[in-house]
């Protein structure tokens, strides 16, 4: 069976070597594997709710996709698009809002994160907070559920959202999905054996720690100046060096084969001097990196290549989702109004005709669920027990609509009429679906 697996890229930076080393190399590798439909999203919606400077994020927008496509992002094999270019994502978030329960927001790691901050200092804990960022796991799981997807890449911190995602999809599969599930439940994938490269101080390099190593960006020059800052020990050309406890040598071996990365250690350990080894990293990286680098360059300046491309993508994921959207509408009632004449019994004693009774399912204030079993004059031909799911009432309604009075034996029911009565009422519900 085809998996389809997404990733999502935020639109608020310009990618480092370590996005490249730890998730732009390993995902394009992973959409040229056979039985795989790989979606992957400039997450612009997101983007906004962490930076409010157009100019940066029109910029970013660019530079990712450039980034992307210059590694070998194949649009043609996979789904490529803007978030913003879907409309079907923000309407799914709506219908995913109404059925998300608050006090599972509360609980999201960003949201937490930011109170404990505000209280921290002493501010009342939702100072500054907005609404995309409280409630942007369930933009989250709009973007995964909306195409089904059945594996999502993350990092672990990004797990909970994941299954986030997995409980919304299951309350409004248990509320609306009465005749077939509607959403696949996502699975999260964490690749422990992905790279997490070190920055220049051996830290995760990150940007907000002023520690990254431009992946494009300065041409070769900013590569070189960025790697003689890499940190390391005091020990001078000649004097053996320990590779096992450098992290220059880690960002080597992202780059290198087995064979040149057991022959830069022993080098290291015969007295290979730090300027030298910064400059065979130097050469180790260009060799991958520079030929991506000037198509990098050739796309930046035709930026009208990359907006066409992802509009082919916006094409084929609208594809896919405005369809499923339109179904979700049905699905919970959002459909287009057209006359229906109003399903009848005829009673083949007197031969009038009277509308066919209806099944209600619904929960009490005490949390519980029932059915009942109603005429057209409203009369309760039968009314359920309890149930602690909702899903074991709606089993037993679809066994009294197919199987008629022969369910009633063991039914958890109490009649409100006339046994005979109610036979009929369930025969000619299960005569309509016939």
């Amino acid at each position: 069976m085809t998996q389809r697996v997404l990733t999502g890229i935020t639109t608020t930076g310009t990618p480092h070597l370590g996005n490249y080393v730890g998730a732009i190399r390993p995902a394009i590798a992973a959409s040229r594997e056979p039985g795989v439909e790989s979606f992957f999203f400039l997450a612009d919606y997101h983007a906004l709710i962490k930076c409010d400077e157009p100019d940066r994020i029109e910029r970013s927008r660019l530079e990712i996709a450039a980034t992307w496509l210059a590694a070998g992002l194949d649009p043609e094999r996979v789904t490529f698009y803007r978030q913003s270019d879907i409309p079907e994502t923000p309407e799914l978030t709506w219908l995913l809002t109404c059925v998300t329960a608050k006090g599972q927001m509360n609980r999201a790691h960003a949201y937490k994160a930011a109170t404990d901050a505000n209280e921290a200092q002493g501010k009342d804990e939702d100072d500054g907070i907005t609404m995309g960022l409280f409630s942007y796991p369930i933009l989250m799981a709009a973007d995964i559920l909306l195409f089904n997807a059945h594996r999502v890449p993350v990092g672990r911190d990004q797990v909970q959202h994941i299954e986030m995602a997995r409980d919304v999809a299951q309350r409004f599969n248990h509320l609306f999905g009465k005749e077939r599930e509607l959403f696949v439940l996502p699975q999260a994938q964490v690749d422990e054996a992905v790279a997490m490269l070190p920055g220049l101080d051996g830290r995760k390099m990150s940007k907000s720690y002023d520690n990254a190593i431009p992946l494009f960006e300065g041409g070769p020059k900013a590569l070189k100046d960025a790697i003689a800052l890499i940190v390391t020990d005091s020990k001078l050309p000649g004097e053996p060096k320990d590779p096992d406890n450098s992290h220059l040598v880690t960002i080597h071996d992202a780059f290198a084969t087995a064979e040149q990365r057991a022959a830069f250690r022993a080098e290291l350990r015969d007295g290979l001097g730090w300027g030298d080894a910064k400059q065979r990293l130097v050469e180790r990286i260009e060799a991958h990196v520079g030929p991506l680098r000037a198509h990098y360059a050739d796309l930046m300046a035709h930026p009208e290549r990359i907006e066409e491309a992802l509009l082919v993508g916006a094409r084929k994921a609208r594809a896919v989702a405005t369809p499923f959207l339109q179904a979700l509408r049905g699905a919970v009632g959002l459909r287009s109004m057209k006359a229906v004449a109003p399903a009848r019994v005829i009673n083949a004693e007197t031969g009038t005709t009277s509308k066919l009774p209806v099944f209600k399912q619904y929960r009490e204030a005490d949390g519980l669920f029932y059915f009942k079993l109603t005429a057209s004059d409203n009369l309760v031909l039968l009314q359920s027990r309890s149930f602690a799911e909702g899903r074991e009432a709606g089993g037993w309604v679809k066994r009294l609509k197919t199987e008629g009075a022969a369910a009633l034996a063991d039914a958890p029911v109490e009649l409100g009429a006339e046994r005979s009565v109610v036979e009929q009422a369930l025969a000619a519900l299960v005569a309509a679906q016939e």
